[in-house]
């Protein structure tokens, strides 16, 4: 448990206070479209095949009808539609104190850990700018010293956790005795677009709000942490055109082509396994699967092309169906989803294994470019010391699949 390398010992996540169901949000976007009938039954429809029951916004409009929004006007069309500055003002507003009850969360699975003890900081964001920015902001909030390093990723997309985490393990490599804190902050549905193209009709049924943070030192938490063991890249420039994310006169635009779930099912295989073969595994030996939730026919067709259980993939339809997209932030809240079924496993067990309980990740996420990343975890959970050694529940502690 004690190898120098590099860990993630803890997890937090956080999500704006305003839930709002998918029927709701597609009520929305059908009356500040102003369709017709049978386009607000097509509208329902996309909405439905989602499979995401609800998602989060900073934003109470989205359940609330035309004379009550705050945000967007109180006109029949919603014009003058927002501009970047509005919603910059918001993300300015509303993003950091998301964050910080990101953080918090994240440490306090860790109380022996003092906040101040942290030496980097990196703050991962597509969805605002501003400067002095949120990472400024969480020095000043948590109270860190102004020696803190910092480093801002930004405008990667859903991929960008792992950017994050590339750094992480870089640093405490170089330096085990750093402390890296890790905040990926999404305020997505700021930019939700009144257009009726194809692209824009698939961004505003998936995407969210959500931050999330974890801890990455250079010794393992002694009793869980997973292990960040290797990463790999690739871009596709065959999918250069079916996703971006551009700044327009009234917010980032979205463009999310039908065809970006044929492009990854073309190349996944070689991505996937390039990553196993570095490590000499087989996709059988994967335990876990933390696949990003871009959606839900993308995370079908990455089980079907590697005949993988349900049960190694369900933590990403659970937050898809809960969340939605929260790009960046969205894998690492599969990640914690992981982290908690782990850690309430051991906690059942009544006997002791004396190297302790491991359990192997396989993280994907794709984004603009078209980008595919992957990274290799290895769960290390120390396992409970009883008086006897029968396990209560041997099959599902032992074996989850």
């Amino acid at each position: 448990m004690n190898r120098p390398g590099s860990f993630i010992n803890a997890i937090g996540t956080a999500v704006p206070e305003h839930e709002h169901a998918q029927t709701q949000l597609a009520h929305f976007m059908a009356n500040a479209l102003q369709l017709d009938e049978p386009a607000q039954r097509r509208m329902g429809a996309l909405y439905r095949q989602t499979k995401i029951s609800r998602r989060y916004s900073v934003l109470p409009d989205y359940s609330q009808t035309n004379g009550e929004f705050t945000f967007y006007p109180n006109t029949p069309d919603l014009e003058p539609f927002p501009s970047v500055g509005q919603r910059m003002e918001v993300y300015k507003r509303e993003a950091m104190p998301l964050a910080l009850r990101a953080v918090r969360d994240c440490l306090a699975n860790y109380p022996a850990f003092a906040v101040r003890s942290v030496t980097h900081l990196i703050v991962v964001s597509c969805t605002g700018f501003y400067a002095p920015g949120p990472d400024i902001d969480l020095v000043e909030a948590l109270g860190l010293p102004g020696t803190t390093q910092r480093l801002l990723i930004g405008f990667m997309g859903c991929y960008g956790a792992f950017n994050g985490l590339k750094a992480a393990d870089a640093i405490v490599r170089a330096d085990p005795q750093a402390n890296v804190l890790v905040v990926c902050i999404e305020l997505c549905t700021i930019h939700f677009q009144k257009s009726n193209e194809v692209s824009n009709w698939l961004a505003n049924a998936l995407f969210s709000d959500g931050a999330a943070a974890v801890l990455v030192q250079g010794q393992a938490h002694p009793d869980q942490s997973f292990r960040l063991q290797s990463f790999q890249c690739d871009l596709l420039p065959d999918g250069r055109d079916e996703m971006a994310w551009t700044i327009g006169n009234q917010g980032f635009d979205m463009v999310l082509s039908q065809q970006v779930p044929d492009v990854i099912r073309h190349h996944i295989g070689h991505v996937l396994h390039r990553i196993l073969n570095q490590n000499g595994l087989a996709v059988a030996d994967i335990d876990y699967f933390a696949l990003h939730p871009g959606g839900r026919r993308i995370l079908d067709l990455i089980e079907t092309e590697f005949a993988i259980d349900r049960t190694k993939t369900h933590h990403a339809y659970d937050v898809l169906d809960q969340y939605g997209n929260m790009s960046s932030a969205s894998v690492l809240f599969v990640l914690k989803a992981i982290w908690n079924e782990l850690a309430e496993a051991t906690a059942c067990a009544t006997g002791p294994m004396p190297d302790g309980f491991t359990q192997t990740i396989a993280g994907i996420a794709f984004g603009p470019g078209l980008t595919l990343e992957s990274m290799l975890l290895v769960a290390q959970v120390e396992w409970p010391v009883a008086d006897h050694y029968a396990l209560s529940e041997p099959v599902e502690l032992v074996d989850f699949h």
